[in-house]
């Protein structure tokens, strides 16, 4: 039917199409095509039909019975579950307003067109029909550090496909990265740290573990560890195990300080912790602790420093390292290692000689006298610099990582606002005062002491001023890392993991120059 304001109509009637008339197929479909492109969905209702009812008569593509139509009531049929088609005819008489309203919506699908399947409510579900893109998965689905791998845009990965910054780069890479992992078994602490190279230099945290286990505890009267120090450091070493056993570690150190150094049962207490939980760990010499002291804090000297002065006060030992700088700076710190000392006394040796739950001013300058006896045999020339930014300290112990934290009034400790915050000479000496000023209750009852470490803070407070006694300066720096962070270092730089962003994985069945038999992976 022809309108002059609206162009080509369907019928009204319907009996058209049931008529001794020819049927047409094809015109008729192709009128309903010139009608939607000739006019907007809006206005494809006549004007006499505002209300969007066309009557009880049905559309008249549901009439033709032609093939293309009948394929595409098969096409919905499909769509909504394979069910039988209800009679149009029927369905328009009694719902014609629902008819009218499917007419009219511009999204319904047409003809030649993939057809979407449709949602319990009736509107077609998001997406495209076609499968989505298969993205390969790791081989055990996880990274190596048990967490999923997050997701990449498709074709990151691809060398060939388009261009990938560099920030996302690093990151693909970091994903991939492996696992490392470093234990420091001192006279104190026992501490574990697995973590992943990241940026040229630096790495991230995957696990940590430490535990106070006083392995040293007696050792200086009676030369041996005793039978519940070793209880104690066993079964910190067990929760070790069992952390490196769940992870795909690519390689591992382990090593033991001065209680294993110096005890007469050192090297049986250690065949008893690889019996009982398959761990072998190293007794490393005095020199080496040093440099892995040094390469620990490598990031925390100043650009602007000539000489520095590292020192960690351990529970049975205290390294110090001399370092001064030239123009020429090396990307290891350790390389500019002049003179080191390593004095045997600790905040647990020497709060054994001396106490360290009741500390008076009198016994606090004892200690001290002690250790300053101790650096005068140090054959070391004065840094020599004038300007102060020349020169400074750096601290990595659990004594100036306390003071640190009593420093900022921390309501709880945080290594993320200790690590590589600068004291002053004033506000050191203050603090440290404030320290022997209080009893052993309120030491312990300050949450970044504890009652573990009451008695030892103030025995490490006293090595600490004896090392400010020899080298004045007027600042430092409080470094909460140490020996783990120097073999993580010091592993990940010799496997070139830093080398253009690569990881250069051993071949197999080599051992590892720097590693003890049967740690390899």
């Amino acid at each position: 039917m022809n309108d002059p304001d609206h162009g080509l109509r369907p019928s009204v009637s319907g009996g058209q199409a049931t008529g001794g008339q020819a049927r047409p197929k094809r015109p008729r479909r192709r009128k309903g095509k010139a009608k939607r492109a000739q006019a907007p969905a809006s206005a494809s209702l006549s004007p006499g039909n505002e209300s969007g009812r066309n009557g009880p008569e049905p559309r008249p593509q549901h009439v033709v019975q032609d093939g293309d139509a009948g394929r595409k009531r098969k096409r919905r049929r499909r769509g909504k579950g394979g069910g039988e088609a209800r009679p149009q005819p029927q369905q328009s008489a009694e719902r014609p307003a629902q008819i009218s309203g499917v007419q009219a919506k511009p999204d319904r699908p047409g003809r030649g067109k993939p057809h979407h399947p449709r949602s319990l409510q009736g509107r077609p579900l998001k997406g495209p029909e076609r499968a989505p893109e298969f993205v390969p998965p790791s081989p055990k689905g996880t990274s190596s550090s048990g967490l999923p791998h997050p997701t990449t845009p498709p074709g990151s990965r691809d060398r060939a496909g388009p261009a990938v910054s560099d920030a996302k780069r690093s990151e693909i890479h970091v994903n991939d990265a492996p696992l490392y992992a470093a234990l420091d078994l001192g006279t104190n602490n026992c501490r574990l740290l697995v973590a992943q190279p990241t940026r040229p230099g630096q790495f991230r945290v995957v696990d940590a573990f430490s535990r106070i286990v006083r392995l040293g505890e007696g050792l200086d009267a009676s030369g041996r560890l005793s039978d519940e120090a070793m209880d104690r450091s066993v079964e910190a070493l067990r929760i070790c195990a069992a952390k490196l056993k769940s992870r795909d570690v690519r390689r591992s150190r382990l090593i033991a300080t001065e209680a294993c150094r110096r005890a007469e049962n050192g090297e049986v207490f250690l065949a008893r912790v690889k019996a009982e939980t398959g761990l072998e760990l190293e007794i490393i010499n005095r020199e080496t602790e040093a440099r892995l002291a040094v390469s620990g804090c490598s990031s925390l000297v100043g650009r602007e420093a000539k000489s520095v002065v590292l020192f960690d006060i351990g529970g049975g030992s205290s390294e110090i390292a001399v370092i001064r700088i030239g123009d020429n700076r090396s990307s290891r710190l350790a390389n500019h290692i002049t003179h080191w000392t390593s004095l045997p006394v600790g905040v647990v040796t020497l709060s054994e000689r001396h106490g360290g739950r009741d500390v008076t001013p009198e016994s606090f300058a004892a200690m001290v006298r002690e250790v300053e006896a101790m650096l005068a045999g140090f054959d070391c020339p004065p840094h020599g610099h004038a300007a102060p930014e020349d020169f400074h300290l750096i601290g990595t112990s659990g004594t100036v990582t306390t003071l640190a934290g009593g420093h900022l009034d921390l309501p709880r400790y945080d290594r993320r606002q200790v690590d590589g915050v600068w004291l002053s000479d004033a506000e050191v000496s203050a603090m440290q005062a404030r320290l022997l000023s209080w009893d052993f209750s309120t030491r312990a009852a300050n949450p970044c002491i504890g009652p573990d470490r009451a008695d030892l803070v103030l025995a490490g407070c006293a090595i600490l001023e004896a090392i400010r006694n020899r080298w004045p300066a007027t600042r430092m720096r409080v470094a909460d890392r140490g020996l783990r962070e120097g073999l993580l270092t010091d592993m990940m730089a010799a496997d070139g993991v830093w080398r253009r962003g690569r990881f250069r994985r051993p071949s197999r069945g080599t051992r590892h120059p720097d590693r003890p038999e049967g740690q390899q992976r």
